[in-house]
């Protein structure tokens, strides 16, 4: 089948690419290769597949790149928590304006296949938790002033005690608590929109966890901490790990990600549902920092623990990925000592 991925020239896109070309699918791309994300055409582009550089928000680009495809992997989209709230005329550019762009081009050509999203774990803002005396309740917002006094996890709001966390499934209440969060689920949104109007589109959002691997942007805020982290002890100077290096996540290698895109492109009679994309083997931002370390060498820098705190982060995101494994077949392979050890000294972008 013919497949357009956007944003295939990017982190994941070009692994989405290498994958469907791997599996037999004639493959077009489109990118717009911006100068903030790349310092030229990346040489790590499959020759199999055929490119156009372009915004992925031209609605006309679209729909002539889109022409003829029956599999749609958005990829393209502006990531991580960025600078401060300045940042947020080019969040809404390139991720809901972009995505309006495409679907309007898909609408355009009477498209009617299998639609992918690369959402994000963002959405959920804290995740999920449970009070020792309330049982499960939300988790508000973390105050500043608790930040400040050191004191990181979120509280109850019934009680103020500490909140213990769980595995977060698809279908929590969606709580986005930066402006990344914010386009991610409008951008799920539209492309339920589009769906609803189309009949014979099915459209899947992927919701990814935190993604590390080769290709990953270096030595920029817009990285996953796994690379600014990995930047750091390439230059010699020791991971600095906000608060108390607790926060807990679920680090799943970008190979994994694009088997999961592959799954849900081609798994017949899947439904439309959003799915956690995880490896199911939560580690904290810590003890991330420690095996990258470990995996440079015994002169590698020990990472240091520093305090501090960013207001748009949330505290702990763990997901349960038993949805896609029922219903995409999908599981990571890619185990969590293996993954580190590889990116330690995997190429960056």
């Amino acid at each position: 089948m013919r497949a357009l991925v956007t944003g295939g020239a990017g982190f994941v896109g070009s692994h989405v690419v290498d994958a469907l070309v791997d599996e037999g699918h004639e493959v077009v791309v489109l990118d717009a290769c911006l100068p903030r994300a790349h310092a030229g055409t990346p040489g790590y582009l499959h020759p199999a597949a055929e490119y156009v550089w372009g915004d992925v928000a031209d609605a006309s680009l679209a729909a002539r790149v889109a022409r003829g495809c029956e599999l749609v992997s958005h990829q393209a989209s502006m990531v991580g928590l960025g600078v401060d709230f300045a940042d947020v005329g080019e969040y809404c550019w390139h991720n809901d304006l972009g995505t309006a762009g495409l679907l309007a081009g898909l609408h355009a050509t009477g498209f009617q296949g299998r639609f992918v999203l690369a959402s994000s774990m963002v959405v959920y803002g804290e995740g999920r938790y449970t009070c020792a005396d309330h049982g499960p309740v939300p988790a508000p917002p973390r105050r500043a002033a608790d930040l400040e006094a050191g004191r990181w996890e979120p509280r109850c709001p019934r009680c103020d005690a500490p909140l213990r966390p769980d595995t977060v499934p698809e279908d929590v209440p969606a709580d986005p608590r930066n402006v990344y969060a914010a386009t991610k689920l409008h951008q799920e949104h539209l492309v339920r929109c589009f769906e609803r109007e189309h009949p014979g589109t099915v459209a899947v959002a992927l919701r990814y966890h935190n993604v590390y691997g080769p290709r990953m942007p270096r030595d920029t805020p817009y990285a996953g901490v796994a690379s600014i982290f990995r930047s750091a002890l390439e230059q010699g100077r020791a991971p600095r790990v906000f608060e108390d290096g607790g926060q807990r996540r679920d680090f799943v290698h970008v190979t994994d990600v694009a088997r999961a895109n592959v799954a849900a492109l081609t798994t017949p009679d899947v439904t439309s549902h959003a799915f956690n994309v995880a490896s199911g083997d939560p580690h904290t931002v810590g003890e991330m920092a420690v095996a990258l370390a470990a995996a440079f060498g015994p002169t590698a820098p020990r990472p240091e623990v520093v305090g501090g705190y960013r207001l748009g982060d949330v505290r702990h995101v763990v997901a349960s990925p038993r949805r896609a494994e029922a219903e995409l077949g999908y599981r990571a392979v890619v185990g969590f000592e293996a993954g580190m050890a590889e990116f330690a000294h995997a190429p960056l972008r």
